[in-house]
């Protein structure tokens, strides 16, 4: 019997992800040296973790608030009014998640009607499309090139909009790109947003982890921007928290509220000792967030390099931890070059198609692994491209 028919057509019809993929692949393979996942290689520092430990002797293992503990959603208004000077009221504008991921997609389902459209510039993040097309929604990639340096134009955006255009998607910095926006060019973009009433889902997870003295900047910051975005973050990145699945959508209370009912019914509430230790890094970490970013700065500034002497061009990433180097140059298509350097070389990178057909012809590499992983996986990579020649 064919029990694929019960399947809902939206979830029948998505492909999986390509970095499950290639990591699916890169398991049969013993010795493999990756540059595969974006997850840091850090552990979550000591202290974040005793508060949560503390937070469980005193008793504090039940569920919390289905927003989140009230103490964490200050904490995130007040560094939020700091970091972008936008003020949200922890009480009706901010819910807790089960990491940012849980955000993107009880935004798209709290939104978006069958039919509406939302702009994802590309190259992009695995999961927007998917939680777009699994609301009803309909994906609208908008490429951009590596010439533009992977920036959005409002000229593009404007180009794009449509009566049935509902939202448009912004990562910066980006995955996989590592691409930054400063201020004022976010705040052109929000010129034809403000114009056609069009919503921004802006993701911010890499908001600290920025190279070269850059400040972070939010679309929500831009003028009559901060009731039409719904920003969301998280500490999985920065705090180097990625198992603890702690995150946060901060948005308009009428959008939030919406969102808010996805989060009560499907999730109830993110876990509870994660919360605290959340609250610990976010109130006490800054040290170790700038340990971690120096270290990644580190890393980002040899594999630049490195790249450059391999010959594959490059945007410089100033965030993030990503290079997107391309390898089209090569003559090989992403798919075919990041498959045939796992088998020959036994390194593995993510191949650029699968962040959308801008994508194409680069691929992803995550500095968030040791220098020594780094060097070993760049030495491949030059073996590689040099056998080609």
């Amino acid at each position: 019997m064919d029990m694929q028919k019960y399947l809902k057509r939206q979830v029948a019809d998505i492909q999986p992800s390509v970095i499950r993929k290639f990591f699916d692949l890169a398991s049969t393979i013993p010795g493999v040296v990756s540059l595969g996942i974006g997850e840091p290689d850090f552990s979550t520092p000591k202290a974040f973790c005793e508060a949560g430990y503390r937070s469980m002797l005193a008793g504090k293992t039940g569920y919390s608030p289905n927003p989140g503990i009230i103490e964490l959603r200050r904490a995130i208004s007040d560094y939020l009014a700091g970091l972008i000077g936008v003020e949200y009221n922890p009480e009706n504008q901010i819910v807790v998640t089960v990491g940012g991921s849980e955000a993107i997609d009880a935004t798209c389902r709290a939104l978006l009607e069958p039919g509406d459209e939302v702009i994802i510039p590309e190259p992009a993040f695995v999961s927007y499309a998917p939680c777009v097309e699994l609301a009803g929604g309909v994906v609208v990639p908008l490429p951009c090139t590596m010439e533009a340096g992977f920036k959005l134009t409002p000229q593009q955006l404007e180009a794009a909009i449509t009566p049935r255009t509902k939202m448009v998607v912004l990562n910066f910095p980006s995955n996989p790109t590592g691409v930054v926006m400063s201020q004022d060019e976010l705040n052109a973009l929000a010129v034809p947003l403000r114009n056609h009433g069009v919503l921004a889902l802006s993701d911010e997870i890499y908001a600290e982890l920025l190279y070269d003295g850059r400040k972070h900047a939010s679309i929500a910051a831009a003028p009559g921007m901060q009731d039409l975005t719904i920003l969301i973050s998280g500490f999985s990145k920065s705090l180097a928290m990625t198992g603890w699945r702690i995150g946060y959508v901060c948005a308009h209370p009428d959008i939030l509220r919406g969102i808010y009912k996805i989060h009560q019914f499907s999730l109830s509430c993110a876990s509870t000792t994660g919360q605290y230790v959340a609250l610990e890094g976010l109130t006490n970490g800054h040290a170790e967030v700038e340990r971690m970013v120096a270290e990644y700065d580190r890393r980002r500034r040899f594999i630049v390099r490195r790249f450059a002497e391999i010959g594959l061009p490059m945007c410089e990433p100033g965030g993030a931890f990503y290079a997107f180097p391309k390898i089209s140059v090569t003559g090989l298509s992403s798919d075919e070059f990041c498959e045939q350097l796992l088998l020959q070389q036994k390194v593995a990178c993510i191949p650029g198609y699968g962040f959308g057909q801008s994508g194409e012809g680069f691929m992803r590499c995550s500095y968030a692994t040791s220098m020594e992983n780094i060097e070993a996986a760049c030495n491949g990579i030059e073996r590689f491209v040099n056998s080609l020649k």
